[in-house]
């Protein structure tokens, strides 16, 4: 193909552009109305998120162990209802026989039945607060995962942001004497668990994938609940039908998050989505203070303190820079966080379109 000119590329990468202006100011009523809905949306997933540790305590006396159990058994129920009916069926069957894939499903189960157990036995022990302090710092966490993996390139003001959360978590670990594991051990199993996931994540839908990770870790459930049982321990039939309707509506409040969050995704702008991904947090975060009474030690204060410092430096940098920002190839409709990282050059990025649409001109007029 013959290059185009200087000039010309210039003037036609100036229409390219008024033309892109255009076509966002002539935006139709039914994509203002679903950007509103996916708005609501979005914002009714993360305070379903944000109240998890609410939802959670009230299932006493079913202890972590059985209340993890209850999640992954009845997600998978609800999940084979919903296969059916989003036609996911052959896509399922598909997944199941791919190998490379299941090898990887595996691997992420393991890590969000490990992100499950720390949840439910942080928040029904007294210690929401902490993670809230993990879910707060899990968007660094996916970056830097990132850089390390993924090759992906960060912003000098994002790297401020992760020095200062490391700084954060050394002083925590210094005054209180001891190093924050429920916080790290939530933001490092997300972060790896959307790492993984980032491999597959074309290939397989959120419904698709959560269904296969419950099933690999049904069998396991089942056992646990016969030894829970065994020992006396099991309340999923021994405290009346409200306590059982109660557990099995996990499977629930699992999965249709997971949907919401997806649907939302595709009607609003990732810069939108990277500012309210912090709602869940700070949810969890006041649940801890005002109705679960949770104590904020000194060494909490401080670190909590620079950690939204460097969430504020981190998010006001991408929103300055939001043009020539992406969504990392962490971001996940399962994970529900949307770290941004930096792209490359976006009139580098207009020039490659603008070449492919006139080579395929060119193409079509040969014909």
């Amino acid at each position: 193909m013959d290059s185009i000119p200087a000039p010309t590329l210039r003037i036609t990468l100036k229409e390219h552009a008024q033309k892109k202006v255009a076509q966002e100011e002539t935006m139709s009523e039914t994509q203002k109305h679903a950007t509103r809905n996916g708005f609501i949306t979005i914002i009714g997933t993360y305070l379903i998120w944000g109240l998890l540790p609410l939802y959670f305590v009230v299932m006493a006396p079913a202890g972590p162990i059985e209340i993890v159990v209850a999640r992954v058994v009845f997600s998978l129920i609800f999940c084979a209802l919903l296969l059916p009916l989003v036609r996911a069926t052959a896509d399922f069957r598909r997944t199941l026989r791919n190998r490379r894939i299941m090898l990887v499903l595996t691997a992420a189960s393991i890590l969000i039945c490990a992100n499950w157990l720390i949840y439910v036995v942080a928040t029904t022990t007294g210690h929401t607060i902490d993670v809230s302090l993990g879910y707060f710092i899990n968007p660094l966490v996916s970056v830097v995962l990132g850089v390390i993996f993924l090759q992906e390139r960060l912003r000098p003001a994002q790297w401020v942001s992760v020095a200062i959360s490391c700084i954060a978590v050394l002083m925590m670990s210094l005054i209180y004497g001891q190093v924050p594991w429920t916080g790290l051990g939530v933001a490092f199993t997300f972060g790896i668990y959307g790492l993984l996931k980032a491999r597959i994540a074309h290939e397989v839908s959120p419904i698709v994938s959560l269904s296969l990770e419950t099933l690999i870790l049904a069998p396991f459930g089942v056992i646990a609940l016969f030894v829970l049982d065994a020992q006396g321990q099991m309340t999923l039939f021994s405290e009346g039908a409200g306590h059982f309707w109660l557990l099995a509506s996990t499977g629930v409040v699992t999965v249709v998050p997971l949907m919401l969050f997806a649907a939302a995704t595709k009607a609003l702008p990732l810069s939108v989505i990277g500012m309210v991904q912090y709602l869940g947090p700070t949810i969890q975060f006041v649940l801890a203070i005002t109705v679960l009474h949770e104590h904020m030690s000194p060494d909490k204060v401080l670190g909590l303190g620079l950690i939204w410092v460097a969430l504020i430096i981190f998010t006001v940098d991408a929103l300055r820079a939001s043009r020539s920002y992406r969504a990392s190839a962490l971001s996940d409709p399962e994970t529900g966080m949307i770290p941004l990282v930096q792209a490359e050059n976006v009139q580098a990025e207009d020039v490659q379109i603008l070449l492919e649409e006139q080579d395929q001109t060119q193409r079509s007029e040969n014909k």
